[in-house]
């Protein structure tokens, strides 16, 4: 078995719209890379994290540690580690920071141990990981972290993901204003009671995206692609959303919303050309702000953590 392995860990947009919680899909051009060695003191050892130095380095407080912990445990193996990780994703971004790392932890030490479980197991462990960043436990960065394409998590008790590939042209455009929303923050935001109408329309939303990607109708995808519950809570803490989510529809987008908990933002197209309209649309609206902000254009991905 090999000794070290380093991997590519993919960002990954949560909610996709009106599946808060239930539904996300990895990208592509943007994750953290990390590297795993196997050490002989029977420990997890992080090592301070490339890029920011302020996450903690205690394996009971990093994701990474805590999902490799938690997969050892089940295993039934004292294997130490050494963690390196090189952060790409800024925390606090919405584009699965945290998941990323959780992600790509389980992966590699799956892959050091002889990969005794397969990459719909790791998902198990890359969550309870997650949920040390979130305070909750939910799965929709940390599949599609993991098994890459679209992921939509039926249930957790137990955990049921459905995987579903992408469309081939379905492309993605995310703004990542440079400041911080915390989840555990952001979802203390949402009202614990929804009225029946707005569930009843998005439960229909939910369903015809599902109908849209399995089909690859990209008019049904754009239909879809409405938020009546989580959104309107939650992008006052978003700037200029408003004005930025117009501009992308009127540049052709299929649809906008927050990606996770924010403060990105993402929209889906129909091919390049038209993702690269909607990236000039976006830039347009945040130059007019004090804001620093990252765009990125990516493919919807159909991998998830990759072994390199």
């Amino acid at each position: 078995m090999l000794d070290e392995v380093k991997v590519f860990a993919p960002g990954s947009v949560s909610n996709v719209g009106c599946g808060f919680d239930i539904l996300g899909f990895a990208i592509d051009g943007v994750g953290d890379e990390m590297i795993l060695k196997k050490n002989d003191k029977n420990e997890i050892v992080i090592f301070p994290v490339n890029g920011y130095e302020n996450l903690p380095t205690d394996p009971k407080k990093n994701v990474a540690g805590v999902a490799i912990q938690a997969l050892l445990d089940d295993l039934g193996s004292d294997q130490g580690f050494d963690i390196e990780i090189v952060k790409n994703i800024k925390p606090g971004s919405g584009i699965g920071s945290s998941a990323a790392s959780a992600a790509g932890a389980v992966v590699a030490a799956n892959e050091l141990l002889g990969s005794p479980y397969s990459r719909m197991q790791l998902v198990d462990f890359a969550m309870i990981g997650e949920e040390v960043a979130s305070g909750d436990i939910h799965a929709d960065n940390v599949a599609p972290a993991t098994l890459g394409g679209f992921c939509l998590i039926r249930g957790y008790n137990p955990l049921d993901v459905i995987h579903i590939n992408p469309p081939k042209d379905l492309w993605c455009v995310v703004i990542h204003p440079q400041i911080e929303i915390k989840t555990k923050e952001s979802r203390e935001l949402l009202s614990p009671e929804i009225p029946l109408k707005k569930a009843i329309r998005q439960w229909g939303n939910v369903a015809g995206l599902m109908s849209g990607l399995y089909t690859s109708d990209y008019e049904l995808i754009g239909r879809s692609l409405e938020d009546h519950i989580v959104e309107p809570q939650r992008k006052v803490l978003i700037p200029e959303f408003d004005e930025l989510k117009l501009s992308v529809m009127e540049a052709g987008a299929l649809g906008c919303s927050i990606s996770g908990s924010g403060p990105s933002v993402f929209a889906l197209t129909n091919g390049k050309e038209t993702a690269d309209v909607v990236a000039g649309a976006m830039d347009v609206v945040f130059k007019r702000t004090d804001l620093e902000y990252k765009i990125y254009v990516s493919k919807v991905s159909d991998e998830g953590v990759k072994i390199l």
